[in-house]
């Protein structure tokens, strides 16, 4: 369903990445694990390596789900903004494309979620 608005809608976006103090957005989404209802939205250092963005940031945010630990999230296959991706773990989030507001989607071959539900 397409939305009309009424008047000429201008304004000045407040989630630029200039209004977030040298961090910067990262959206990540783990399909087949709806136990999540949504993709994540972190607050990422763009000079963090992908190596520890999974370990300090997404892999804490995950830990509740069944699928956690025996997720291999660095030998996933992933994609970032819906093209293939392949992480290098030491590289840092710029230094991989990863900008403000990027999407990654993670997928873990043979998990798919509780019980093969996927949620």
């Amino acid at each position: 369903m397409s939305v009309n608005a009424l008047y000429d809608y201008k304004f000045e976006p407040k989630d630029k990445v200039e209004n977030f103090h040298g961090m910067q957005l990262l959206y990540v989404y783990w399909p087949h694990h709806l136990m999540y209802c949504s993709p994540f939205a972190f607050l990422v250092g763009p000079d963090m390596t992908f190596g520890a963005m999974v370990e300090e940031v997404l892999k804490p945010a995950v830990v509740a789900h069944p699928d956690a630990a025996k997720a291999d999230f660095l030998g996933a296959d992933w994609q970032l903004n819906g093209e293939p991706f392949t992480p290098d773990a030491n590289a840092t989030l710029r230094d991989s494309g990863i900008d403000h507001k990027s999407m990654l989607t993670v997928t873990t071959k043979g998990l798919d979620g509780i019980a093969g539900t996927a949620s």
